[in-house]
């Protein structure tokens, strides 16, 4: 089952970590109504499909389209539920519902959260900000201790980090970042070690 990760006046955040790569899977549930939005379908699908059963997940959120965050992707689907993906990397999915793009508002219940295009990892990564709660989820955008992989086909160095300076250290030092793997992190804890990366070069 998932763990509750995290709590407040309402709203809920489940985490599971799934297959191979150790995925991180998060619900975030409104209390209030009870809807739920599933962010990345990433593997083991019969355990996300409990989670949204569960949980009244309405719709799911691809940060971006890797293999290993849309394993279960087809079976959410044919299970009813949308999912959605940005236009950039929606090539990467045999199927999909909806596009997501930048600044847009997803409604989830009483709870709202707003897309930030953040291309870098691959070109149509995504990260979602819970309205009126420093909460970011980063998929493989941000981690502690740097930016995600840009080796891979479509991935941009220069553009991940131009997306995170850009885009997500200008959210509050205070911010709780939940990336795709691992551990979470703050903003105020990453934003001194831009340059670092910089020089690093990953």
């Amino acid at each position: 089952m998932s763990t509750l990760f995290f709590e407040d006046s309402g709203l809920e955040i489940h985490k599971v970590v799934v297959g191979p790569m150790d995925n991180n899977v998060f619900v975030l549930r409104c209390t209030e109504t009870g809807e739920g939005a599933l962010i990345d379908a990433a593997n083991e699908h019969e355990r996300l499909l409990d989670l949204c059963k569960n949980l009244g997940v309405k719709q799911v959120l691809e940060t971006h389209g890797h293999w290993d965050h849309i394993q279960a992707v087809p079976h959410v689907r044919d299970a009813g539920y949308s999912v959605f993906v940005t236009q950039e990397d929606a090539h990467m999915l045999d199927s999909y519902d909806e596009i997501l793009e930048d600044e847009s508002v997803i409604e989830v219940g009483r709870l709202r959260l707003h897309t930030i295009l953040t291309p870098g990892h691959t070109p149509g990564s995504i990260c979602f900000r819970i309205q009126g709660r420093p909460i970011l989820f980063s998929g493989d955008t941000l981690f502690p201790g740097g930016p995600g992989a840009t080796q891979f086909e479509g991935g941009d160095f220069t553009k991940i980090i131009e997306s995170i300076d850009r885009r997500l250290f200008t959210l509050t030092a205070d911010t709780l970042v939940l990336p795709g793997h691992g551990d979470e992190t703050t903003i105020g804890a990453e934003r001194p070690h831009l340059d670092e990366w910089i020089d690093r070069g990953w």
